[in-house]
């Protein structure tokens, strides 16, 4: 701890506190603070849904610029569908269903 305080260490999904004060960041590519809890974020304007953690920056980037993203709840690519959007390549193969 430094000056009282702790700070969060990220590990991939999981985050702990670092008892001495310093910050690290292992594992996965860092999600946007405001999807910091989602792991699938929409675009309304053409009803693609991404996979934050197979994204390319520079897409996840030109939607937060442009503000047209969705987040679904529950947090999963069945409820995507459901509401009429299609997985983005970057999200892998999928069941088909």
């Amino acid at each position: 701890m430094r000056d009282g305080r702790s700070v969060v260490v990220s590990v991939g999904r999981h985050s702990r506190f670092s008892p001495d004060g310093d910050v690290a960041y292992l594992g996965q590519m860092e999600r946007p603070t405001r999807f910091e809890h989602n792991r699938y974020v929409g675009d309304k304007r053409i009803q693609v849904v991404y996979d934050l953690d197979t994204v390319p920056e520079d897409l996840m980037d030109e939607l937060v610029e442009a503000r047209t993203y969705l987040t679904f709840g529950p947090d999963t690519l069945v409820e995507a569908r459901n509401r009429g959007y299609s997985p983005h390549a970057s999200c892998g193969p999928t069941d088909g269903a």
